[in-house]
């Protein structure tokens, strides 16, 4: 999971991107980086490991000239946490081309074997997005003249989609032509375009994960750049669109709704707040019929992308609704922090509870989901310690099972608490007196509300059914040697003494 933002304007962009990337930061906070292109038709880059405000000061976005740039958040899933695998990516050739890629390809390893040996490319680090990055820059090197057309562009795009599978959804720029953005044929990880009409009737774009980073900055939301399409907007203002795509379908990724968007931003015509309404509506109507036996004091949501569901729930239940934890607004969502020890210092960092609002009390907990489980085991203990009589967990989500392949950092097989276990289970290893979690026809009902349109969303991690139809158990293997938690601490021991090596020479 990744944030990227583009914008194609006739005014300073540095601002505008830092702006909305600090909007995006939700979706990434382990790296950060903008590019833009000055008036000399060079690219000034800036990136670097941390938040937006920290890897920014003001002496970079003095230096970060030009009225069109690119801008990334960054968390690693299964690639290097290292300052080198952060983006915006570049190459030189042809004319010059930078890129920020939200997603995963499914078929890097041999992309990356292709374009060494056929296209005499190296790639230099363990992204994905520098490999995307160069098959797209190997079919814009097709082109002889100079400039580019529009529709060398998008038919680049095409041959593109035609090579690599996976999730993407890009923002680039080209020197000496403009900015392109493309989305993969499945839809997979969303995008946007906006629009911002100066006084003088010029129009400027952008593009980005999410609408509320076109909110922030004051641009109108045009519409949700569709599956397989690709968009360029010229040095001169000029936008074109085009389908590149083959077949292209709408397959949404659910989790988006469930936890990674921000609950102000609309992806794909549907509300994010509201989807999390409704699956609280769901939810609710589960607890209400099929566990009318739990005696049920009080309801607290595990912050902060609960709260709406339970609020929803605890009106069903009429049941009171409490905020129980106070959160440290300080500390990064603990899911994408990579590393269990690190996981697991964070939650009492991040949460403290309300003894006031536990003492004595048989609580229901509502969360958004349970993935690996030391999250909830750690609140359900912390929820007794505070004085609760019983605690009872809700999960929005129906139990992941299934590791994700699309660029979200669900672990291994094996590091998921669901994986081949029964709910009963499950409960006793968190320690809950009850545990329910969401249907998954309830969920996916709860967001299609908005857009009836979307006939079958991305829920692989619930289902096991991967919409690229190029996962097998191979490659599950292969993902889970570079994601699960011991190759993780191993990658990240083996950059610190890369580093010492390097500062001793």
């Amino acid at each position: 999971m990744c944030g990227i933002v583009g914008i194609a304007g006739f005014m300073p962009v540095n601002q505008s991107i830092y702006d909305a990337l600090t909007v995006l930061q939700h979706r990434g906070q382990d790296a950060a980086g903008i590019v833009t292109i000055d008036a000399l038709n060079c690219f000034r880059l800036r990136k670097a490991n941390g938040l937006v405000k920290d890897v920014f000061e003001a002496r970079h976005m003095q230096r970060l000239q030009g009225n069109m740039g690119v801008g990334h958040v960054r968390y690693p899933t299964a690639g290097s946490s290292s300052a080198s695998e952060a983006q915006p990516f570049y190459v030189n050739s042809p004319f010059g081309i930078t890129l920020a890629h939200n997603g995963n390809l499914t078929n890097a390893h041999e992309l990356r074997k292709k374009l060494f040996e056929n296209g005499r490319r190296h790639i230099n680090t363990t992204s994905d997005s520098e490999i995307l990055l160069n098959v797209f820059a190997a079919e814009l090197d097709r082109f002889p003249d100079y400039p580019l057309e529009a529709d060398n562009i998008f038919a680049a795009v095409a041959a593109t989609h035609q090579q690599i599978r996976g999730a993407y959804a890009c923002v680039g720029m080209i020197i000496g032509h403009g900015l392109f953005a493309f989305r993969d044929p499945n839809g997979i990880r969303p995008l946007v375009i906006g629009k911002r009409t100066l006084a003088d009737g010029r129009n400027e774009y952008i593009v980005a994960s999410e609408s509320v980073a076109l909110d922030t900055l004051g641009f109108d939301f045009l519409r949700d750049i569709a599956p397989g399409e690709a968009v360029y907007v010229t040095e001169k203002g000029q936008l074109f669109t085009r389908q590149c795509a083959e077949n292209p379908r709408h397959h949404p990724c659910l989790f988006e709704y469930v936890y990674l968007a921000r609950p102000d931003s609309f992806i794909d015509k549907i509300s994010v707040y509201s989807a999390r309404v409704r699956m609280g509506q769901m939810l609710g109507e589960k607890i209400a019929r099929e566990w009318e036996d739990l005696d049920i004091d009080v309801v607290i949501p595990i912050p902060e992308t609960s709260c709406d569901i339970a609020l929803e729930i605890a009106r069903i239940l009429n049941k009171p609704y409490r905020q129980g934890f106070v959160k440290n607004r300080y500390v990064g969502r603990t899911f994408i922090m990579p590393g269990q020890q690190v996981r697991r210092q964070s939650v009492r960092r991040k949460l403290n509870a309300n003894r006031a609002e536990f003492r004595d009390k048989n609580v229901l907990l509502v969360d958004d989901s349970i993935a690996r489980g030391t999250t909830s085991e750690q609140i359900v203990e912390m929820a007794r310690e505070a004085g609760a009589r019983h605690v009872y967990l809700a999960s929005a989500a129906p139990e992941i099972r299934f590791p994700n392949v699309y660029g979200i950092d669900m672990p291994s097989a094996s590091e998921l608490i669901a994986h081949g276990r029964e709910v009963d289970e499950i409960r006793q290893l968190i320690g809950a007196d009850a545990l329910i979690f969401q249907d998954l026809a309830d969920l996916e009902r709860a967001v299609r509300e908005d857009n009836p349109d979307v006939e079958q969303f991305e829920s692989s991690v619930f289902n096991g059914i991967y919409v690229t139809r190029d996962v097998d158990q191979r490659y599950l293997d292969y993902l889970e040697s570079l994601r699960n938690d011991d190759s993780k601490v191993m990658r990240a021991q083996t950059e610190v003494e890369n580093l010492e090596m390097y500062n001793e020479g």
